[in-house]
């Protein structure tokens, strides 16, 4: 007679975790993060803070500008629509690290990669070719936006040497302020020691004004310090 098979021992049952009260919402959630040294810090993972200056803006500016031009529809109001930087750089036809490095710049100050910017048409008289590399440019919005200009009026300005204020004439007549930038270094985001030179930028705040005088304004209600005529 063949002998009958051992029956395998029964299965324990694991017991469901109790469901928890209420699902947690994004502001809730957060990760553990594993760091050298046995170190563990808690990395957010809700939605981002709205900036200073953004709030500024709609509960304080807003309001204010309404009165102050004397606009009869709060969407009449200027806003601020886009931050252009631009940085020509015509030495990166001979070394392309020219740029590399100062795209590696403009990343840490702005917080998003520059767009290379090629010629497209031949210029006999600088030795440039159609689709020589000849600049870095970036456009800024939203939040990024007013990141930048919280941290250009509040740090950056005043580490310019001799700054003396903003010139009322550097508007474009249509209500967008260009400011040159004569040395990249003025960004505290930007490491000296590996630069090698210092290049220049522009940098243009473009707004739904009327005038000049209406961005003059809404950029003064930032705290844009404009120097005084005479």
């Amino acid at each position: 007679m063949k002998q009958a098979k051992e029956s395998a021992p029964p299965r324990e049952k694991k017991e469901k975790a109790p469901a928890p009260d209420r699902k947690p919402s994004r502001e809730d959630r957060a990760v553990a993060v594993e760091e050298p040294g046995d170190q563990i810090r808690q990395v957010h993972r809700g939605p981002a803070p709205t900036p200073r200056l953004k709030e500024l803006y709609v509960k304080e500016l807003r309001p204010k500008l309404l009165t102050q031009l004397q606009l009869d529809n709060i969407h009449c109001v200027p806003r601020l629509v886009k931050i252009v930087i631009n940085s020509g750089l015509g030495e990166g036809i001979k070394d392309f690290k020219v740029i590399e490095e100062m795209s590696r710049d403009l990343s840490a100050i702005a917080g998003q990669k520059p767009i290379l910017r090629r010629a497209y048409k031949d210029v006999s008289a600088f030795g440039v070719r159609a689709g020589n590399p000849i600049g870095l440019m970036m456009t800024l919005r939203s939040k990024r936006m007013y990141e930048f200009l919280d941290r250009f009026i509040s740090v950056t300005l005043p580490r310019v040497r001799d700054f003396r204020g903003v010139s009322p004439g550097n508007f474009d007549g249509r209500g967008n302020l260009t400011m040159g930038i004569r040395e990249h270094t003025v960004f505290p985001e930007v490491d000296i020691d590996k630069v090698r030179r210092t290049k220049g930028m522009n940098v243009t705040f473009v707004t739904t004004a009327a005038s000049d005088a209406h961005a003059k304004a809404l950029l003064q209600g930032f705290g844009m310090p404009f120097a005084e005529k005479g």
